[in-house]
């Protein structure tokens, strides 16, 4: 997984969990809360989701095969979607059921001082691991809001696991605050009430998750930034008369297939048009060092308006994030071999 996949915000948020859930059905059972049966089974869905994260980055290094020649870098798409179906089936639904059941049939809590010391042990360990998760985030983050960024990043990793610690913490904060009126009101309804908002506060965050690994899934555009870089690294090049179009898509975090069609010098003999390619196709790696696989048409025909190349508002409704991690570029070479397959 490249650095922008914020492995070590995953396995900060991995052990964090574990340790959470562990302590967590420890205080279930001298406590008899289901506030905390539900953090519990939150901190094990939790911890499975970041192996999936992990699953999801050693799969997408595969080599492309026959039958994948683009290769496997949707498998991080694939997982981190995955994971938030996991948030709402196993953490969200559950939560739901056990809040509804202790609401209908409240019992009182037993030891409540484990439910407070396990809580507070676990807003410690979550608030460590969001603050990993800020810090990595905030690599590839760049001017964006958070908001910005979990909405536009092309990079799946860190928006679920941000989301996911920042729901933890909020979760932990429900439990313990229903833990506490519960016990200090003697009204055990407050447990169930609490187990409630749990389930709810994971539902919302899960069909989040859902929305935007949708769209990466079905396949997003460059990002503003790097539409922009791309069209100027084109247009600059020696040789091109003028951009026709652009198409992009991400087939991953770290690579961004690249078509153009460019009108070139109406003077190039095959061989001249050969060499422009190679240098378009060198000056848009230098400017976006993830645009690979390329692309390059020639041609002749009126320029379409950035909105017709995909880079409108509506287009780039996840626009601005950085680059990323570079890709081996394909040989320089490639355009050659187009060139002459067109000549």
């Amino acid at each position: 997984m490249a650095a922008g996949g914020g492995t070590k915000a995953i396995l900060a948020a991995l052990f964090a969990n574990l340790g959470i859930a562990i302590a967590k059905f420890v205080a279930f059972v001298f406590t008899g809360a289901s506030s905390m049966l539900a953090e519990a089974i939150h901190s094990v869905a939790d911890s499975s989701n970041q192996a999936l994260l992990l699953l999801g980055g050693r799969l997408a290094r595969r080599d492309a095969t026959a039958e994948h020649s683009f290769g496997f870098g949707r498998e991080r798409y694939f997982w981190s979607f995955v994971v938030a179906l996991v948030l709402f089936s196993v953490g969200s639904l559950f939560a739901l059921w056990e809040g509804v059941q202790k609401i209908r049939h409240p019992h009182e809590i037993n030891s409540p001082i484990w439910a407070f010391a396990v809580l507070s042990f676990g807003i410690v360990l979550e608030g460590l691991s969001f603050r990993t998760a800020i810090i990595e985030s905030m690599r590839i983050r760049g001017s964006a809001t958070w908001t910005a960024f979990i909405r536009r990043s092309r990079t799946p990793e860190l928006p679920v696991v941000l989301l996911e610690d920042l729901g933890a913490l909020i979760g932990l904060v429900f439990a313990l605050t229903a833990v506490t009126i519960a016990t200090v009101f003697d009204a055990p309804v407050w447990d169930g009430i609490g187990t409630l908002s749990i389930g709810v506060l994971l539902g919302v965050i899960a069909v989040v998750l859902m929305v935007e690994m949708r769209s990466l899934l079905l396949g997003e555009s460059a990002t503003r930034a790097d539409a922009a870089a791309i069209r100027a690294a084109i247009g600059s090049t020696e040789g091109v008369e003028r951009l026709i179009h652009l198409r992009t898509q991400h087939l991953g975090p770290d690579e961004l297939l690249v078509a153009a069609k460019v009108e070139f010098d109406a003077g190039y003999t095959t061989a001249d048009l050969t060499d422009a390619i190679n240098r378009v196709e060198r000056n848009t790696r230098r400017a976006v060092p993830i645009a690979h696989p390329m692309y390059i048409e020639p041609g002749v025909g009126p320029a379409e308006d950035s909105e017709a190349d995909g880079d409108s508002e509506a287009g780039q409704a996840r626009g601005d994030e950085g680059a990323g991690s570079a890709g081996e570029s394909p040989e320089d070479d490639e355009g050659g071999d187009r060139a002459r397959d067109r000549a």
